[in-house]
């Protein structure tokens, strides 16, 4: 199966560089979405497709930072590339630090600008397939049994089999029983392998969390 052409969304208020690098990047090889203001790309925000925010930092109403801010709270999953022609080096490392993937100076070469975006596209790759991991075991975890979900929160912390018995009150075949079916639904064949989904799913952040 053939993957989607990568669509960069230009966000800047300035039409005569919005078209200029929007024709560059078409003659890249990349689909294009223009946008004069923050405002206009947060009425239609992107769908999940592969791409990233080319963003400009100073704009009237809302600017970059503020936007990246907005996005980062609405859960967006683009990577953002900051051009702007006002840079400073704080202002590049405030944006690096909070998720930027890279902050370049207008006139951008052409060469930085593509291995830039190269650069961000990469990153949505590989959060797009962490994103679907992680999916995939939620998907598992979601199959057990309300029983399942409390045996599973203890045997991922490493309490045994009669301490658990003991603690839900069966008995500790009944227990050896649920724990038989808890590694068939994550189609696992170790403790260890339970254990790391249990972490990557942020299971073992509160001791309580599996039998409340």
């Amino acid at each position: 199966m053939t993957s989607p052409t990568p669509v960069i969304h230009v966000v800047d208020d300035d039409a005569s560089f919005r078209t200029a690098i929007g024709r560059l990047l078409q003659a890249s090889g990349y689909q294009v979405a223009l946008y004069e203001s923050a405002h206009l790309l947060l009425k239609k925000l992107p769908s999940i497709e592969p791409g990233c925010i080319l963003l400009d930092v100073l704009m009237p109403d809302l600017s970059g930072p503020e936007l990246h801010t907005r996005l980062v709270e609405l859960g967006n999953a683009l990577p953002i590339v900051f051009l702007t022609g006002h840079g400073d080096i704080p202002m590049s490392v405030r944006a690096i630090k909070t998720g930027a993937e890279d902050f370049l100076s207008k006139p951008a070469p052409k060469q930085a600008l593509l291995e830039a975006l190269g650069r961000a596209l990469e990153r949505y790759e590989d959060g797009r397939e962490h994103r679907e991991r992680l999916d995939t075991l939620r998907t598992l975890v979601a199959a057990f049994t309300p029983r399942e979900r409390e045996v599973f929160a203890l045997v991922v912390r490493g309490k045994l089999n009669k301490i658990i018995a003991f603690e839900l009150r069966t008995s500790e075949r009944t227990i050896k029983a649920h724990r038989h079916n808890i590694m068939q639904k994550l189609q696992v064949r170790s403790l260890a392998e339970a254990v790391s989904i249990a972490e990557r799913l942020g299971l073992l952040a509160s001791p309580e969390s599996g039998h409340q």
